[in-house]
Protein backbone atom coordinates (compact mmCIF):
# COMPACT_ATOMS: atom_id res chain seq x y z
CA UNK A 1 0.00 0.00 0.00
CA UNK A 2 1.38 3.19 -0.84
CA UNK A 3 1.34 6.38 1.52
CA UNK A 4 -1.02 8.17 -0.46
CA UNK A 5 -3.62 5.36 -0.30
CA UNK A 6 -6.41 7.36 1.15
CA UNK A 7 -6.43 9.86 -1.00
CA UNK A 8 -6.20 8.10 -4.04
CA UNK A 9 -9.50 5.67 -2.48
CA UNK A 10 -11.47 9.72 -1.76
CA UNK A 11 -10.71 10.80 -5.43
CA UNK A 12 -12.00 7.47 -6.88
CA UNK A 13 -15.26 8.11 -4.75
CA UNK A 14 -15.44 11.64 -6.06
CA UNK A 15 -14.94 10.19 -9.74
CA UNK A 16 -17.94 7.94 -8.90
CA UNK A 17 -16.33 5.03 -9.25
CA UNK A 18 -18.96 2.10 -7.05
CA UNK A 19 -17.67 1.16 -3.82
CA UNK A 20 -18.02 -2.75 -4.82
CA UNK A 21 -15.78 -2.00 -7.30
CA UNK A 22 -12.95 0.39 -4.90
CA UNK A 23 -13.63 -2.86 -2.06
CA UNK A 24 -12.52 -5.58 -4.90
CA UNK A 25 -8.74 -3.78 -5.68
CA UNK A 26 -8.22 -2.48 -2.06
CA UNK A 27 -10.34 -5.78 0.15
CA UNK A 28 -10.59 -2.49 2.35
CA UNK A 29 -14.27 -3.46 4.15
CA UNK A 30 -17.23 -1.68 2.64
CA UNK A 31 -18.35 0.24 5.60
CA UNK A 32 -15.01 2.11 6.09
CA UNK A 33 -15.45 2.72 2.24
CA UNK A 34 -19.36 4.21 3.35
CA UNK A 35 -17.32 6.82 5.91
CA UNK A 36 -14.96 7.74 2.91
CA UNK A 37 -18.50 8.15 0.99
CA UNK A 38 -20.26 10.32 3.63
CA UNK A 39 -17.41 12.29 4.10
CA UNK A 40 -17.32 13.16 0.25
CA UNK A 41 -21.25 13.74 0.59
CA UNK A 42 -21.01 16.02 2.79
CA UNK A 43 -17.99 18.12 1.24
CA UNK A 44 -20.43 18.28 -1.72
CA UNK A 45 -23.36 19.85 0.46
CA UNK A 46 -20.61 22.34 1.75
CA UNK A 47 -19.20 23.28 -1.61
CA UNK A 48 -23.07 24.80 -2.28
CA UNK A 49 -22.66 27.48 0.11
CA UNK A 50 -21.17 30.63 0.97
CA UNK A 51 -19.35 31.78 4.49
CA UNK A 52 -22.39 33.44 4.80
CA UNK A 53 -25.11 31.07 4.00
CA UNK A 54 -23.43 28.22 5.40
CA UNK A 55 -25.77 26.28 8.31
CA UNK A 56 -24.79 26.50 11.56
CA UNK A 57 -25.93 22.64 11.58
CA UNK A 58 -23.68 21.74 8.85
CA UNK A 59 -20.55 23.34 10.40
CA UNK A 60 -21.20 21.52 13.44
CA UNK A 61 -21.23 18.05 11.29
CA UNK A 62 -17.65 19.03 9.20
CA UNK A 63 -16.44 19.79 12.57
CA UNK A 64 -17.37 16.22 14.75
CA UNK A 65 -16.13 14.41 11.36
CA UNK A 66 -13.23 15.59 11.39
CA UNK A 67 -12.81 18.79 8.69
CA UNK A 68 -10.29 21.44 9.92
CA UNK A 69 -10.88 24.78 9.80
CA UNK A 70 -8.77 25.46 6.44
CA UNK A 71 -10.43 22.40 4.59
CA UNK A 72 -13.41 24.10 5.12
CA UNK A 73 -11.92 27.74 4.14
CA UNK A 74 -10.86 25.86 1.09
CA UNK A 75 -14.40 24.68 0.26
CA UNK A 76 -16.03 27.83 0.75
CA UNK A 77 -13.17 29.92 -1.05
CA UNK A 78 -12.51 31.76 1.99
CA UNK A 79 -9.56 32.28 4.83
CA UNK A 80 -9.10 29.84 7.74
CA UNK A 81 -9.31 32.42 9.87
CA UNK A 82 -12.97 33.65 8.95
CA UNK A 83 -14.18 30.09 9.04
CA UNK A 84 -12.58 30.33 12.62
CA UNK A 85 -14.91 33.52 13.53
CA UNK A 86 -17.73 31.86 12.01
CA UNK A 87 -17.85 28.90 14.17
CA UNK A 88 -16.93 31.40 17.64
CA UNK A 89 -20.33 33.40 16.72
CA UNK A 90 -21.88 30.26 16.33
CA UNK A 91 -20.67 29.07 19.34
CA UNK A 92 -19.31 25.67 17.82
CA UNK A 93 -16.08 25.56 19.67
CA UNK A 94 -13.57 22.45 21.03
CA UNK A 95 -14.74 20.44 23.90
CA UNK A 96 -11.99 18.45 25.97
CA UNK A 97 -12.74 15.22 27.00
CA UNK A 98 -11.20 12.89 29.31
CA UNK A 99 -9.41 9.27 28.63
CA UNK A 100 -10.76 7.03 30.33
CA UNK A 101 -7.68 5.02 31.63
CA UNK A 102 -9.33 3.06 33.88
CA UNK A 103 -12.03 1.38 31.40
CA UNK A 104 -15.17 2.07 32.99
CA UNK A 105 -14.21 -0.24 35.97
CA UNK A 106 -13.50 3.03 38.20
CA UNK A 107 -13.33 6.52 38.18
CA UNK A 108 -10.44 8.10 36.31
CA UNK A 109 -8.58 10.96 37.25
CA UNK A 110 -5.83 11.03 35.01
CA UNK A 111 -5.52 14.70 33.29
CA UNK A 112 -5.21 13.35 29.75
CA UNK A 113 -7.68 14.60 27.16
CA UNK A 114 -8.66 14.29 23.49
CA UNK A 115 -10.75 17.41 21.71
CA UNK A 116 -14.29 17.07 20.06
CA UNK A 117 -17.49 18.90 19.20
CA UNK A 118 -20.64 18.30 21.02
CA UNK A 119 -24.30 19.56 20.51
CA UNK A 120 -24.96 22.07 22.87
CA UNK A 121 -27.27 20.56 25.71
CA UNK A 122 -30.23 23.10 27.37
CA UNK A 123 -30.88 22.80 31.33
CA UNK A 124 -33.74 23.11 32.73
CA UNK A 125 -33.98 26.70 32.82
CA UNK A 126 -33.40 27.40 29.29
CA UNK A 127 -29.74 28.48 29.38
CA UNK A 128 -27.46 25.94 26.97
CA UNK A 129 -23.77 24.51 27.35
CA UNK A 130 -21.68 22.30 25.99
CA UNK A 131 -20.16 20.13 28.87
CA UNK A 132 -16.19 20.05 29.17
CA UNK A 133 -13.99 18.02 31.22
CA UNK A 134 -10.46 20.06 31.26
CA UNK A 135 -10.90 22.66 34.44
CA UNK A 136 -8.73 25.42 33.93
CA UNK A 137 -6.61 26.17 37.02
CA UNK A 138 -5.52 29.41 37.99
CA UNK A 139 -1.81 28.34 38.30
CA UNK A 140 0.63 29.83 36.01
CA UNK A 141 0.69 27.94 33.21
CA UNK A 142 3.85 27.07 30.51
CA UNK A 143 2.48 24.61 26.99
CA UNK A 144 5.29 22.62 25.59
CA UNK A 145 4.91 21.60 22.22
CA UNK A 146 5.64 18.05 20.73
CA UNK A 147 6.65 16.79 17.59
CA UNK A 148 3.61 14.59 16.87
CA UNK A 149 4.31 11.28 15.04
CA UNK A 150 7.85 9.97 14.74
CA UNK A 151 9.65 10.44 11.14
CA UNK A 152 12.67 10.40 9.36
CA UNK A 153 14.04 13.37 10.45
CA UNK A 154 12.32 14.01 13.80
CA UNK A 155 11.99 10.62 16.32
CA UNK A 156 12.49 9.72 19.95
CA UNK A 157 15.08 12.16 20.55
CA UNK A 158 12.27 15.15 20.64
CA UNK A 159 9.99 13.40 22.89
CA UNK A 160 13.13 13.43 25.44
CA UNK A 161 13.89 16.96 25.35
CA UNK A 162 10.02 17.73 25.60
CA UNK A 163 9.46 15.30 28.70
CA UNK A 164 12.66 17.02 30.53
CA UNK A 165 11.60 20.50 29.55
CA UNK A 166 7.59 19.43 31.01
CA UNK A 167 9.69 17.89 34.24
CA UNK A 168 11.79 21.33 34.22
CA UNK A 169 8.85 23.99 34.05
CA UNK A 170 7.47 22.10 36.87
CA UNK A 171 10.42 21.95 38.68
CA UNK A 172 10.31 25.52 38.39
CA UNK A 173 6.13 26.01 40.20
CA UNK A 174 4.28 25.86 36.55
CA UNK A 175 1.12 23.69 35.63
CA UNK A 176 2.98 22.09 32.60
CA UNK A 177 0.57 21.13 29.38
CA UNK A 178 1.86 19.18 26.74
CA UNK A 179 0.74 18.61 23.35
CA UNK A 180 1.64 15.87 21.04
CA UNK A 181 -0.51 12.88 19.58
CA UNK A 182 2.07 9.97 19.20
CA UNK A 183 0.90 7.36 21.71
CA UNK A 184 4.57 5.27 21.34
CA UNK A 185 6.35 8.35 23.51
CA UNK A 186 6.99 8.85 27.19
CA UNK A 187 5.80 12.80 26.45
CA UNK A 188 2.13 11.61 25.97
CA UNK A 189 2.09 8.79 29.58
CA UNK A 190 -0.70 10.30 31.18
CA UNK A 191 1.32 11.15 34.30
CA UNK A 192 4.28 13.05 33.03
CA UNK A 193 2.72 16.37 32.24
CA UNK A 194 0.09 18.17 34.81
CA UNK A 195 -1.85 18.25 31.80
CA UNK A 196 -1.97 16.28 28.20
CA UNK A 197 -3.68 17.27 25.63
CA UNK A 198 -3.90 13.81 22.74
CA UNK A 199 -4.32 16.47 19.86
CA UNK A 200 -2.30 17.22 16.90
CA UNK A 201 0.60 19.25 17.00
CA UNK A 202 -1.77 21.52 14.28
CA UNK A 203 -2.46 25.04 14.23
CA UNK A 204 -6.07 24.96 14.77
CA UNK A 205 -5.87 22.56 17.66
CA UNK A 206 -2.97 24.27 19.45
CA UNK A 207 -4.95 27.98 19.14
CA UNK A 208 -7.96 26.39 21.34
CA UNK A 209 -5.82 24.39 23.85
CA UNK A 210 -3.80 28.00 24.39
CA UNK A 211 -7.41 30.00 24.25
CA UNK A 212 -8.64 27.57 26.98
CA UNK A 213 -5.98 27.62 29.21
CA UNK A 214 -4.26 30.71 28.90
CA UNK A 215 -1.09 29.73 29.76
CA UNK A 216 2.00 32.49 30.31
CA UNK A 217 3.52 30.98 27.06
CA UNK A 218 4.54 28.30 24.56
CA UNK A 219 7.83 26.33 24.50
CA UNK A 220 8.77 25.67 20.55
CA UNK A 221 11.88 24.56 20.64
CA UNK A 222 12.04 21.34 22.36
CA UNK A 223 9.93 19.65 19.90
CA UNK A 224 11.86 19.60 16.48
CA UNK A 225 10.83 21.45 13.19
CA UNK A 226 7.39 20.24 13.51
CA UNK A 227 6.62 22.61 16.92
CA UNK A 228 9.13 25.12 15.93
CA UNK A 229 7.02 25.97 12.34
CA UNK A 230 4.05 27.14 15.07
CA UNK A 231 6.33 29.63 15.49
CA UNK A 232 5.16 32.43 13.38
CA UNK A 233 1.31 31.90 13.72
CA UNK A 234 2.12 32.15 17.67
CA UNK A 235 3.92 35.86 17.48
CA UNK A 236 1.14 36.80 15.05
CA UNK A 237 -1.82 35.91 17.51
CA UNK A 238 0.40 37.56 20.37
CA UNK A 239 1.32 34.70 22.19
CA UNK A 240 4.31 34.32 24.42
CA UNK A 241 6.82 32.04 23.29
CA UNK A 242 9.07 31.44 25.93
CA UNK A 243 12.74 31.64 24.73
CA UNK A 244 14.41 32.41 22.26
CA UNK A 245 11.84 34.96 20.05
CA UNK A 246 10.21 34.21 16.66
CA UNK A 247 12.17 36.87 14.75
CA UNK A 248 15.49 35.31 15.77
CA UNK A 249 14.25 31.96 14.83
CA UNK A 250 12.92 33.20 11.22
CA UNK A 251 16.76 34.79 11.07
CA UNK A 252 18.44 31.97 11.31
CA UNK A 253 16.43 30.55 9.00
CA UNK A 254 16.32 33.35 6.37
CA UNK A 255 19.68 32.44 4.42
CA UNK A 256 19.79 36.18 3.28
CA UNK A 257 19.41 37.26 6.94
CA UNK A 258 21.31 35.14 8.55
CA UNK A 259 24.35 35.54 6.04
CA UNK A 260 24.22 38.97 6.64
CA UNK A 261 24.73 38.56 9.91
CA UNK A 262 27.42 36.37 9.79
CA UNK A 263 29.02 38.51 7.33
CA UNK A 264 28.72 41.46 10.28
CA UNK A 265 30.38 38.67 12.92
CA UNK A 266 33.62 38.25 10.21
CA UNK A 267 32.32 34.53 10.12
CA UNK A 268 33.33 32.82 7.11
CA UNK A 269 30.19 30.82 5.04
CA UNK A 270 29.92 29.39 1.76
CA UNK A 271 28.75 31.46 -0.95
CA UNK A 272 25.14 31.47 -1.56
CA UNK A 273 22.06 32.15 -3.56
CA UNK A 274 18.34 32.55 -2.85
CA UNK A 275 15.75 31.42 -5.87
CA UNK A 276 12.32 30.79 -6.60
CA UNK A 277 12.48 29.79 -10.02
CA UNK A 278 14.49 27.22 -12.08
CA UNK A 279 15.94 30.42 -14.42
CA UNK A 280 16.64 32.40 -11.07
CA UNK A 281 18.67 28.74 -9.99
CA UNK A 282 20.20 28.60 -13.35
CA UNK A 283 21.40 32.37 -13.18
CA UNK A 284 23.16 31.73 -9.80
CA UNK A 285 24.88 28.88 -10.54
CA UNK A 286 26.98 30.89 -13.39
CA UNK A 287 28.50 32.67 -10.37
CA UNK A 288 28.76 29.94 -7.27
CA UNK A 289 30.37 27.22 -9.48
CA UNK A 290 29.39 23.82 -9.02
CA UNK A 291 28.89 21.52 -7.39
CA UNK A 292 26.22 23.36 -5.39
CA UNK A 293 23.97 22.02 -2.77
CA UNK A 294 20.02 23.00 -3.25
CA UNK A 295 17.51 22.90 -0.27
CA UNK A 296 14.13 24.12 0.33
CA UNK A 297 13.66 26.36 3.36
CA UNK A 298 11.68 25.23 6.33
CA UNK A 299 12.11 21.58 5.88
CA UNK A 300 12.17 18.53 7.97
CA UNK A 301 15.80 16.01 8.20
CA UNK A 302 17.13 17.33 4.80
CA UNK A 303 13.59 16.42 2.69
CA UNK A 304 14.41 17.85 -1.00
CA UNK A 305 17.73 18.31 -0.28
CA UNK A 306 20.68 17.14 -2.83
CA UNK A 307 24.19 17.96 -4.43
CA UNK A 308 24.33 18.94 -7.94
CA UNK A 309 26.98 18.87 -10.58
CA UNK A 310 25.60 20.55 -13.06
CA UNK A 311 23.14 22.47 -14.84
CA UNK A 312 21.03 19.89 -16.06
CA UNK A 313 20.72 18.23 -12.73
CA UNK A 314 19.99 21.76 -11.17
CA UNK A 315 17.10 22.32 -13.67
CA UNK A 316 15.83 18.97 -12.92
CA UNK A 317 15.87 19.26 -9.24
CA UNK A 318 14.85 22.42 -8.59
CA UNK A 319 11.19 22.30 -10.95
CA UNK A 320 10.86 18.61 -9.19
CA UNK A 321 10.91 20.83 -5.78
CA UNK A 322 9.12 24.10 -6.59
CA UNK A 323 6.08 21.11 -8.42
CA UNK A 324 6.11 19.44 -4.38
CA UNK A 325 6.64 22.37 -2.52
CA UNK A 326 5.15 25.29 -4.33
CA UNK A 327 6.17 28.86 -3.43
CA UNK A 328 9.32 27.58 -1.50
CA UNK A 329 12.45 29.68 -1.45
CA UNK A 330 15.42 27.42 -2.35
CA UNK A 331 18.69 27.65 -0.98
CA UNK A 332 21.65 27.45 -3.23
CA UNK A 333 25.03 26.69 -1.51
CA UNK A 334 28.76 26.29 -2.91
CA UNK A 335 29.50 22.82 -1.89
CA UNK A 336 32.66 22.64 0.04
CA UNK A 337 34.11 19.16 -1.60
CA UNK A 338 36.25 16.74 0.95
CA UNK A 339 35.40 19.48 3.67
CA UNK A 340 35.00 18.10 7.38
CA UNK A 341 31.94 18.37 8.69
CA UNK A 342 31.05 19.12 12.51
CA UNK A 343 28.48 20.49 14.61
CA UNK A 344 27.99 22.21 18.55
CA UNK A 345 25.04 22.69 20.85
CA UNK A 346 24.95 25.16 23.50
CA UNK A 347 22.67 26.57 26.26
CA UNK A 348 22.56 30.46 25.88
CA UNK A 349 20.55 33.06 28.31
CA UNK A 350 21.27 36.46 26.32
CA UNK A 351 24.12 36.88 27.88
CA UNK A 352 26.58 33.66 28.36
CA UNK A 353 27.21 30.82 26.27
CA UNK A 354 27.91 27.10 27.62
CA UNK A 355 28.60 24.52 24.42
CA UNK A 356 27.70 21.66 25.99
CA UNK A 357 29.33 19.84 23.29
CA UNK A 358 31.51 19.74 20.07
CA UNK A 359 31.05 16.75 17.66
CA UNK A 360 32.65 15.59 14.20
CA UNK A 361 31.94 13.74 11.81
CA UNK A 362 32.88 10.77 10.58
CA UNK A 363 31.84 10.76 7.15
CA UNK A 364 32.86 13.55 4.88
CA UNK A 365 30.66 16.74 4.75
CA UNK A 366 27.67 16.34 2.29
CA UNK A 367 26.09 13.56 4.70
CA UNK A 368 23.21 14.49 6.33
CA UNK A 369 24.30 15.15 9.84
CA UNK A 370 21.41 12.38 11.38
CA UNK A 371 22.91 9.88 8.71
CA UNK A 372 26.65 10.04 10.10
CA UNK A 373 28.38 8.54 12.52
CA UNK A 374 29.81 11.16 14.73
CA UNK A 375 32.25 11.21 18.00
CA UNK A 376 31.98 13.22 21.33
CA UNK A 377 34.83 14.65 21.45
CA UNK A 378 36.11 15.32 18.41
CA UNK A 379 38.50 12.76 17.02
CA UNK A 380 40.75 14.85 14.61
CA UNK A 381 40.68 18.71 14.88
CA UNK A 382 43.30 20.63 15.85
CA UNK A 383 43.33 23.47 18.48
CA UNK A 384 43.15 26.17 15.76
CA UNK A 385 39.70 24.99 14.41
CA UNK A 386 38.22 23.80 18.09
CA UNK A 387 39.05 27.72 19.08
CA UNK A 388 37.30 28.84 15.84
CA UNK A 389 34.22 26.54 16.62
CA UNK A 390 34.21 28.22 20.11
CA UNK A 391 33.94 31.74 19.00
CA UNK A 392 31.60 31.06 16.21
CA UNK A 393 29.22 29.41 18.03
CA UNK A 394 29.30 31.88 21.05
CA UNK A 395 29.04 34.70 18.46
CA UNK A 396 26.16 33.81 16.55
CA UNK A 397 24.16 32.40 20.07
CA UNK A 398 25.04 35.87 21.34
CA UNK A 399 23.72 37.63 17.79
CA UNK A 400 20.67 35.57 17.61
CA UNK A 401 19.63 36.76 20.96
CA UNK A 402 19.23 33.09 21.20
CA UNK A 403 17.61 32.33 24.85
CA UNK A 404 17.94 28.10 25.34
CA UNK A 405 19.51 26.10 22.62
CA UNK A 406 20.73 26.26 19.84
CA UNK A 407 23.14 24.14 17.34
CA UNK A 408 25.25 25.04 14.78
CA UNK A 409 26.40 23.23 12.19
CA UNK A 410 30.31 23.67 10.35
CA UNK A 411 31.86 22.66 7.24
CA UNK A 412 35.92 22.64 7.83
CA UNK A 413 38.42 22.87 4.92
CA UNK A 414 41.96 23.93 4.96
CA UNK A 415 41.61 24.80 8.79
CA UNK A 416 38.88 27.56 7.96
CA UNK A 417 35.64 26.55 9.88
CA UNK A 418 32.65 27.58 7.71
CA UNK A 419 29.44 27.79 9.02
CA UNK A 420 26.64 25.57 7.19
CA UNK A 421 23.72 26.25 9.51
CA UNK A 422 22.07 27.29 12.85
CA UNK A 423 18.89 26.07 14.42
CA UNK A 424 18.05 28.04 18.05
CA UNK A 425 16.24 24.90 19.34
CA UNK A 426 16.83 21.29 20.31
CA UNK A 427 19.05 19.58 18.30
CA UNK A 428 18.80 15.51 17.84
CA UNK A 429 21.88 15.81 18.96
CA UNK A 430 21.29 17.56 22.71
CA UNK A 431 20.42 13.70 23.77
CA UNK A 432 23.17 12.06 22.38
CA UNK A 433 25.76 14.78 24.69
CA UNK A 434 23.15 14.67 27.51
CA UNK A 435 23.32 10.95 28.01
CA UNK A 436 26.94 10.72 27.20
CA UNK A 437 28.03 13.35 29.80
CA UNK A 438 25.46 12.47 32.03
CA UNK A 439 24.10 16.26 32.60
CA UNK A 440 20.65 17.30 32.26
CA UNK A 441 21.35 19.95 29.74
CA UNK A 442 17.32 20.04 28.37
CA UNK A 443 16.30 20.87 31.86
CA UNK A 444 18.85 23.47 32.31
CA UNK A 445 18.07 25.06 28.98
CA UNK A 446 14.33 24.70 29.59
CA UNK A 447 15.04 26.78 33.09
CA UNK A 448 17.08 29.36 31.24
CA UNK A 449 13.85 29.72 29.08
CA UNK A 450 11.94 30.28 31.34
CA UNK A 451 14.21 33.01 33.28
CA UNK A 452 14.48 31.00 36.17
CA UNK A 453 18.05 30.70 36.05
CA UNK A 454 21.19 32.06 34.13
CA UNK A 455 23.90 30.12 32.32
CA UNK A 456 26.03 31.10 35.22
CA UNK A 457 24.20 29.37 37.96
CA UNK A 458 24.45 25.96 36.74
CA UNK A 459 27.84 23.73 37.59
CA UNK A 460 28.54 22.13 34.51
CA UNK A 461 30.60 18.63 35.26
CA UNK A 462 30.46 16.45 32.09
CA UNK A 463 31.83 13.12 32.65
CA UNK A 464 33.36 11.09 29.68
CA UNK A 465 36.05 8.67 29.48
CA UNK A 466 37.15 8.07 26.34
CA UNK A 467 34.39 8.88 23.33
CA UNK A 468 31.09 8.50 22.73
CA UNK A 469 29.97 7.35 19.36
CA UNK A 470 26.74 8.38 17.21
CA UNK A 471 25.66 5.90 15.38
CA UNK A 472 22.35 5.95 13.29
CA UNK A 473 20.16 3.11 12.52
CA UNK A 474 18.97 2.56 9.23
CA UNK A 475 15.82 0.49 8.33
CA UNK A 476 16.52 -0.60 4.65
CA UNK A 477 15.94 -4.27 5.09
CA UNK A 478 12.54 -3.47 5.67
CA UNK A 479 11.92 -1.53 2.71
CA UNK A 480 14.15 -2.90 -0.19
CA UNK A 481 13.58 -0.59 -2.65
CA UNK A 482 14.45 2.66 -0.95
CA UNK A 483 18.53 3.49 -2.49
CA UNK A 484 21.28 2.90 0.32
CA UNK A 485 23.45 5.78 -0.95
CA UNK A 486 23.61 8.56 1.31
CA UNK A 487 23.80 11.90 1.10
CA UNK A 488 21.90 15.34 2.39
CA UNK A 489 18.50 13.69 2.36
CA UNK A 490 18.09 12.03 5.85
CA UNK A 491 17.37 8.47 5.79
CA UNK A 492 18.29 6.63 9.22
CA UNK A 493 15.17 5.73 11.47
CA UNK A 494 17.09 6.69 14.85
CA UNK A 495 20.54 6.18 16.62
CA UNK A 496 22.40 4.47 19.28
CA UNK A 497 25.49 4.99 21.36
CA UNK A 498 28.40 3.55 21.44
CA UNK A 499 31.35 4.19 24.34
CA UNK A 500 35.16 3.23 23.21
CA UNK A 501 38.09 3.66 25.78
CA UNK A 502 40.17 4.96 22.73
CA UNK A 503 40.66 5.40 18.59
CA UNK A 504 42.47 2.34 19.12
CA UNK A 505 39.25 0.89 19.30
CA UNK A 506 38.30 -1.78 15.79
CA UNK A 507 34.84 -0.28 16.61
CA UNK A 508 35.72 2.99 15.30
CA UNK A 509 38.40 1.58 12.80
CA UNK A 510 35.79 0.07 10.95
CA UNK A 511 33.77 2.64 11.20
CA UNK A 512 36.22 5.05 9.74
CA UNK A 513 36.94 2.60 7.15
CA UNK A 514 33.92 2.02 5.54
CA UNK A 515 32.73 6.38 5.86
CA UNK A 516 32.62 6.68 1.92
CA UNK A 517 30.81 3.62 1.35
CA UNK A 518 27.06 4.60 0.98
CA UNK A 519 28.24 7.92 -0.48
CA UNK A 520 26.13 9.69 -2.99
CA UNK A 521 25.29 13.13 -4.47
Amino acid sequence: ASWDRVFVIYDAIQMGIPLARIHEITKIDLWFLRQYEELYQLEKQINQFKLATLPKDMLLEAKQKGFADRQIAHMLGCLESEVYQLREAMNIKRVYKLVDTCAAEFKAQTPYYYSTFESEVERPDGTRYVANDSEVSDRKKVVVLGSGPNRIGQGIEFDYCCVHGVLAAAECGYESIMINCNPETVSTDFDTADKLYFEPVFWEHIYDIIKHENPVGVIVQLGGQTALKLAEKLDKYGIKIIGTSFKALDLAEDRGSFSNLLRENNIPFPEFGVAETADEALALSDHLNFPLLVRPSYVLGGQGMKIVINKQELEEHVVDLLRKIPNNKLLLDHYLDGAIEAEADAICDGEDVYIIGIMEHIEPCGIHSGDSNATLPPFNLGELVMQQIKDHTKKIALALNTVGLINIQFAIKDEVVYIIEANPRASRTVPFIAKAYKEPYVNYATKVMLGAKKVKDFKFNPQLEGYAIKQPVFSFEKFPNVNKNLGPEMKSTGESILFIDSLKDDAFYDLYARRKMYLSK
